[in-house]
């Protein structure tokens, strides 16, 4: 049957009428069931042995688009629409985005299961079907607020499978149910799944905000990402999360393993399993305890466990590497407790540097240790974030386990972060070099051949001035802010954390704003666009957002200095606002202190998208700077090496440097009169003594070598020719940022899948 039967067939079913006769919203109802039905009768790649990718995010963004293109459907559904005169961009626009994850980590997680199918190999997602996902974030008197964002629908992407697995908590049980979203492989003809699981009956939605009973865990335990862990109840609601995840998803994998006819004491010859971040850790004691309830000694569970699991490390930051009370695990899974214990008093016995235990001296389990010793991979997602892990931050355990540490640095899916968000781009690529990057984006090198070509350049000026058009067009219609489209659009969109520096940006904005106000215009107009969430536990981020929401309402107010400088911050920042934002960015901000950031994905999105980088070299941006060359990417800052050493040696001291005329100036500001009048005193006090007398990441110390940074890149601007040779040279540099080609990596170094 043609798709065009086959749609009709559908809505006749669904709604009893045509597609001509349907309203949007039955339209994409009727495009969500044909794309999942389609997506669904694709076979499982077919392999020896199988990755189960185990996370607590999965940020997937909208998926009818991206599943439209991997099935081979966007343009013929896209042409069925319009000849019914109805717009399949409006048609997407319906569809609620699924709120599985926040930042890099879970965007990571979709881009990976993604290329896997598109690569044909075996290998499923693990998660948690969150309800309310992280929060939906609103803006109320300048501040952040957080609401529920019920995002699952009767008609959803979601698929109940049937099957149940009984978790054992701490004296009682809980039923996990299994549903599945269908993850069609781009050019495959194969289809993975990602498999989440929730609780029986999760509570509906009768609370204001994100509070609710957190000792509720029959009913909240699916309710909310990341509950928040300011009191123990949250943290203690964290840890029944994690173990309701990898205790089902290890059951499933043993289910599995037994219906395709081998046992469990082959399971390392047939399954992987990549633990993403410290969250999963706990399917190590979980995998050995079913183990030997199925027969095997402990000797055996614990080598075919330390075969399976492979761990990838996300994070340099200490507080980041999880470490649970073990008093929290004997509440919560009791029978994991002698296992752990167990695993503790064998890395002691061959190992007794107290910096590598599993159990520390008060009582806390490093999961990150665990996985090293019981995992027989360990990777990095940077090339310098593996170096630091080795040199610096995991080198106890590199001296003991050389052999298991290896970088993967990460990647992207050019499918939806060039193809799906910035198609007017796609078609010029296709246009010089044909269409073989869509399959391996490395083609993109072949751009340089056009570096000189006018008409080329001319056309990828644009191409970005439309996008910077529809996105002035949709900052005025979701929240009513108005922006000069042919201003530079300087950007930083990532998860609001001091690491990452929103902070000092801010700092820059007062910069110029006091030049301005002092008659010192810049050279050209510059709109500043932030999007991020703070943890709802998080004080010092939400005193940022603060901050940057009050410069938005100062300059807003300001005649003398709205023509030339403008702050936005967009509301609910996600995937479907990162795919607008992207396309249209000439400056991507990529300002972590160097040695934090363990890669960043966003510098790699905006790269491929046309917009230059100015960052410091930390995480991937290294890379980027290798790949683009030095008049091709802006960076400044204090070097990793020297940053690690002023931490261990204690002797960074912000009060020096606010006392510094060019410094004090902007620290200063954030308790002017100007923005006390329109800000919290408290929040912009609390934020001021940080600034000045902590600053733990060390925004006083890079912000005159940022801002002269900044300058310059605002002053190359306006060679439009020059520039728009240093968006070519991002863009045919980017394909080395793939996913896929950081999955067939992973394959050939780790899983080996095939």
């Amino acid at each position: 049957m043609e798709l065009k039967e086959r749609f009709w067939q559908l809505t006749q079913e669904r709604f009893g009428r045509a597609p001509d006769q349907c309203d949007d919203g039955q339209l994409y109802e009727g495009l969500l069931l044909l794309t999942q039905q389609m997506a669904q009768s694709l076979p499982a790649p077919d392999s020896g042995r199988k990755l189960y990718y185990f996370s607590a995010e999965f940020l997937m963004g909208k998926l009818l688009s991206n599943n439209l293109l991997a099935l081979g459907l966007y343009d013929p559904v896209k042409k069925i629409l319009s000849d019914l005169g109805r717009d399949l961009g409006i048609i997407e626009s319906m569809e609620p985005e699924p709120s599985l994850g926040n930042g890099g980590l879970g965007r990571l997680a979709a881009c990976f299961l993604d290329s896997i199918a598109a690569l044909g190999l075996p290998g499923d997602g693990v998660g948690l079907n969150y309800h309310y996902g992280l929060f939906r974030q609103k803006f109320v008197h300048n501040k952040q607020a957080e609401e529920p964002d019920p995002w699952i629908q009767p008609d959803s992407w979601l698929i109940a499978t049937g099957r149940t697995f009984s978790v054992p908590f701490g004296g009682f049980d809980l039923t996990a149910v299994l549903y599945d979203i269908v993850v069609p492989g781009a050019g495959s003809g194969c289809a993975n799944r990602l498999h989440l699981f929730d609780v029986e009956r999760p509570a509906p939605q009768p609370w204001v905000g994100i509070s609710f009973d957190k000792e509720d865990i029959a009913h909240r335990l699916t309710s909310f990402l990341y509950p928040d862990d300011s009191d123990e109840a949250g943290r203690r609601l964290r840890v029944y999360q994690q173990y309701f995840m990898v205790s089902a998803g290890a059951q499933l994998i043993l289910t599995e393993l037994e219906e395709r006819g081998f046992s469990p004491r082959q399971l390392s010859d047939h399954v992987v399993i990549q633990i993403n971040d410290t969250h999963p850790s706990m399917v190590i004691p979980e995998l050995i305890r079913l183990l030997t309830d199925r027969g095997l000694s402990m000797d055996e569970a614990i080598d075919q466990v330390s075969r399976t699991c492979a761990y990838t490390n996300h994070t340099i930051l200490a507080e980041a590497l999880e470490k649970w009370p073990l008093s929290f695990l004997q509440d919560v899974a009791p029978q994991l407790v002698p296992i752990i214990q167990e695993l503790d008093r064998r890395v002691r016995e061959d190992h007794p540097d107290p910096r590598v235990a599993i159990l520390d001296s008060q009582g806390l389990v490093h999961m990150a240790h665990m996985d090293i010793h019981y995992g027989f991979s360990v990777n990095g997602v940077a090339a310098l974030h593996t170096q630091i892990l080795k040199e610096s931050e995991l080198k106890p355990f590199y001296d003991l386990y050389p052999q298991k540490f290896n970088n993967k640095t990460n990647g992207i899916t050019f499918r939806r972060w060039l193809e799906a968000c910035n198609p007017s781009l796609a078609g010029l690529i296709d246009q010089c070099i044909g269409g073989g990057w869509r399959k391996d984006p490395r083609q993109l090198e072949d751009l340089l051949n056009f570096g000189d070509d006018p008409a080329v350049l001319e056309r990828l000026l644009a191409i970005k001035q439309d996008n910077k058009n529809q996105l002035c067009r949709l900052l005025w219609a979701e929240q009513s802010i108005a922006l000069d489209p042919q201003s530079i659009f300087d950007i930083q969109i990532k998860r609001l954390h001091e690491y990452k520096r929103q902070q000092m940006n801010a700092l820059y904005i007062i910069r110029k704003y006091l030049d301005i106000k002092a008659g010192r215009l810049p050279q050209r107009p510059v709109s500043v666009l932030f999007g991020a969430k703070a943890a709802p536990a998080y004080t010092m981020a939400k005193h940022i957002i603060h901050l940057i929401l009050c410069l938005q309402q100062l300059i807003e107010r300001d005649p003398q200095v709205r023509p030339w400088l403008r702050v936005a911050m967009v509301e609910n920042y996600n995937v479907t606002w990162a795919e607008r934002l992207i396309p249209a960015c000439d400056i991507s901000e990529q300002i972590s202190l160097a040695s934090k950031e363990a890669s960043g994905t966003g510098n790699m999105k905006f790269m491929a998208n046309g917009a230059v980088t100015l960052g410091t070299m930390d995480g991937a941006n290294v890379e980027i700077a290798q790949l683009v060359g030095p008049e091709n990417i802006y960076t400044f800052g204090v070097q990793s090496g020297q940053v690690i050493q002023m931490y261990d040696e204690g002797s960074y001291r912000p009060l020096d440097l606010y006392h510094r005329p060019s410094i004090e100036e902007l620290v200063d500001f954030l308790v002017s009169p100007e923005l006390l009048s329109i800000g919290d005193p408290a929040c912009l006090s609390a934020l001021w003594n940080d600034m000045k007398c902590k600053d733990w990441f060390m925004a006083l110390l890079d912000t005159e070598d940022y801002i002269a940074a900044r300058d310059q890149c605002v002053g190359d601007y306006g060679d439009r020719q020059g520039w728009a040779k240093k968006m070519l040279v991002n863009i045919a540099r980017s394909g080395y940022f793939s996913a896929d080609r950081t999955i067939q990596e992973y394959d050939q170094d780790i899983w080996r899948l095939k």
